[in-house]
């Protein structure tokens, strides 16, 4: 991987990507549903960032279908609030994600060091 050309700039990780690992990472601590989970990766990054809806939505169906996730209604008669927790096949593939990212997000950091450093002297 390492040498091959990379076109995102300066993150060598899609967004996608990122935000299911980060879903799995929060799920491993506790239950949460789609809003919180939004709103909990926000409150993390300082609001300065933070998942769409339409993104966050989908990617918790996908989990869920590959048995990664599992949900389950609060109501179940009302379908209004679905809360999430992870599996224990969710838990092993979030070990081998967050393994095969972390040298990624480490290569983008030094990128984003080697900019600032460069270009704005800090």
């Amino acid at each position: 991987m390492k040498d091959q050309r990379n076109r995102q700039f300066p993150s060598k990780i899609s967004t996608t990507s990122f935000v299911k690992l980060y879903i799995l990472h929060l799920l491993r601590e506790k239950s949460y549903y789609g809003n919180e989970i939004i709103e909990e990766i926000k409150r993390r990054l300082n609001s300065k960032w933070e998942p769409s809806p339409g993104m966050v939505y989908p990617l918790l169906r996908e989990l869920e279908e590959n048995g990664y996730i599992t949900g389950w209604w609060i109501e179940p008669d009302k379908r209004s609030i679905r809360k999430y927790r992870i599996t224990d096949e969710g838990f092993e593939h979030y070990k081998k994600i967050k393994l095969l990212y972390e040298s990624i997000f480490m290569d983008s950091l030094d990128i984003i060091k080697c900019i600032l450093k460069d270009i704005y002297k800090k």
